[in-house]
């Protein structure tokens, strides 16, 4: 193994790559903006605004949207091209407009090898405060560079096993009960269900609803929707005697006493979400969370997602993989991870009308990459050609 590539399996992350964007997106697409270039010493950064159109109005307990901004990205190196995204759901506090002003501001022209990967990534997180699904947009594209420069998915580079990935869940947002039985159609191929809610006025409903068509296992997500400990405490058996494996995010993150006292008490492992964002969460979250979700949106991309999984593994927490709704290129990019998790829900391709992208399946459930270099994904017209 020569130097060059001793190292970059060292350090463990990195991201490639570059794309003609206008050439990848379908007939009556509209971007919210044209296309921006970069194209400093050997690294081309480009990125563009799109808007994912939901297939069902998507509520959780604090917000219901019909669309979720996203920004495209694509770096180019000698040739080749790694795609990345950033997706903006409303309580990240990005938008468009922060992630293009962000991306504007981020010179590549100093780092010459696309394999100095940590000096690149601590450069993009030094840039600007906060904007981490901007950060993560140009670290996925960064690990598709440079896993397609090493011709692997990084699933292999990190030393995964394919065939551990787990089922992945089938997201139920909250609703009324008509549209909840019709969304109850789309998930036969699922062998998982997550259910949001948070609402107390339709917690149950929720939950009875999904029960009267299925007897899958359930994983709930309050998404920060209840403010008495008690409350969340009853409802933690209230699901557990209703087949949930578990509860994420029961209660506000600015309420770290009452979530712990809740967690010592609960017959379900109590998952933090909203609370962990970055890796020095994680070991905030330890003794208040028995597990953590990990998304890159979250964390800045592939490279941080890694370390906060060893971390938790190391504090004996649990961990699941989550995303946003995004196209298959994020949810990909996550799913390069999932070998290594607890649970996954890694369906946020599968809920939008308007994907751009070919990557990881979905297959009886289960979460199946594909052998494709760097994060899996190819623009879905490429393909065709």
């Amino acid at each position: 193994m020569n130097t060059e590539r001793r190292n970059f399996l060292k350090s463990a992350s990195f991201l490639s790559g570059s794309i003609a964007l206008g050439s990848i997106i379908p007939a009556g697409a509209v971007w919210a903006s044209p296309l921006f270039e970069h194209k400093k010493g050997k690294l081309t950064l480009r990125y563009r605004a799109y808007t994912l159109e939901l297939k069902h109005a998507f509520g959780v307990a604090l917000n219901t949207r019909k669309t979720t901004p996203v920004v495209l990205t694509e770096l180019e190196y000698d040739g080749l091209k790694g795609y990345g995204e950033a997706s903006m759901p409303p309580y990240l506090g990005e938008s468009h407009e922060s992630v293009l002003k962000f991306l504007g501001k981020v010179d590549l022209s100093q780092f010459k090898d696309p394999f100095q990967m940590e000096e690149i990534l601590e450069y993009v997180d030094a840039v600007d405060l906060k904007n981490t699904a901007a950060k993560a947009c140009v670290d996925i594209a960064l690990h598709d560079l440079a896993g397609k420069m090493m011709k692997q998915p990084w699933h292999k580079i990190w030393g995964f096993n394919a065939d551990k990935t787990p089922l992945t869940s089938f997201t139920i947002g909250i609703d009324t009960k008509e549209v909840v039985l019709e969304k109850m159609k789309e998930t036969e191929p699922f062998k998982v269900i997550k259910i949001k809610i948070g609402r107390e006025e339709s917690d149950k409903m929720m939950v009875e609803t999904v029960r009267s068509q299925t007897d899958k296992p359930l994983t709930i997500d309050a998404n920060q929707g209840w403010k008495d400990k008690q409350y969340a405490l009853d409802m933690a058996h209230y699901l557990k005697e209703k087949g949930a494996l578990f509860l994420e995010q029961p209660m506000p993150k600015e309420m770290p006493d009452e979530i712990a006292w809740v967690t010592e008490r609960s017959p379900l492992p109590i998952i933090g979400d909203e609370s962990v964002q970055r890796l020095a969460d994680v070991k905030k979250a330890h003794g208040v969370y028995h597990g953590i979700n990990i998304k890159l949106m979250k964390c800045t991309g592939m490279r941080e997602a890694h370390k906060m999984l060893t971390l938790a593994r190391a504090l004996d927490m649990k961990v699941m993989i989550g995303c946003m709704t995004e196209t298959s290129c994020a949810v990909s990019a996550a799913a390069q991870l999932s070998p290594m998790m607890d649970w996954a829900d890694l369906d946020g391709n599968l809920l939008i009308k308007n994907d751009v992208y070919d990557g990881m399946t979905v297959v009886d459930g289960k979460i199946t990459l594909n052998n494709l270099p760097g994060i899996g994904v190819r623009p879905i017209k490429a393909k065709k050609g």
